[in-house]
């Protein structure tokens, strides 16, 4: 019975180390991780909309009751592009749902209504199929597309105007990083009044 006992305050001052350690670790990343989450954020955006000089951040009542619609449902941040003090497009976060979770979706909408550049961010997709959305093969598909066709997700063959090719595999993760694009379309066509 002493074993016992022994053995179960060993463990318990091993988990109390171990967990002192992990919350001093986290004390002294916290900052860091979020300024590398913002720097991430940034640079998605300026390889989305590379015409811009500048990126300001939506806010307020207008967007929240724009946002408050269920059509909207992944949108997280909406940023309005300017270059020379004039609106170029809009660079618009998403999160659609996926096979592993969210994806982060940074897509970049030009002031004509074309996708300028998408750039698949944080995901829990599976390696070898759904991260495949990262690659430049998949994501560069979606530029040029506009504002008033919607783009549909096709399993192979030769895309239409308004359609994107599936990676092989990863249906869900290509379906989801679609929607977060047709919902950053849809949006930048009603802030822009077209």
């Amino acid at each position: 019975m002493r074993d016992y006992i022994r053995l179960t305050g060993v463990l318990l001052i091993v988990c109390v180390i171990a967990a002192a350690v992990l919350g001093a670790t986290n004390y002294i990343t916290v900052d860091k991780i979020a300024e590398q989450a913002v720097k991430a954020n940034d640079e998605a955006r300026r390889n989305v909309l590379s015409q811009a000089e500048d990126f300001e951040k939506i806010k307020g009542d207008k967007i929240a009751e724009i946002l408050s619609k269920a059509e909207y449902d992944s949108i997280r941040e909406v940023y309005e592009a300017k270059a020379g003090g004039n609106v170029v497009g809009y660079a618009i976060k998403t999160s659609p749902k996926g096979y592993g979770g969210e994806i982060e979706v940074m897509v970049g909408v030009d002031i004509e209504g074309k996708v300028s550049g998408i750039k698949v961010g944080n995901n829990s997709e599976t390696p070898g199929l759904g991260k495949n959305a990262t690659t430049p093969k998949f994501q560069d598909q979606f530029k040029m597309k506009n504002w008033n066709d919607g783009i549909k997700v096709i399993k192979n063959g030769t895309p239409k105007d308004n359609e994107a090719v599936a990676i092989a595999g990863a249906t869900i993760t290509s379906s989801a990083v679609t929607k977060g694009v047709n919902q950053a379309l849809n949006l930048a066509k009603e802030l822009s009044g077209k």
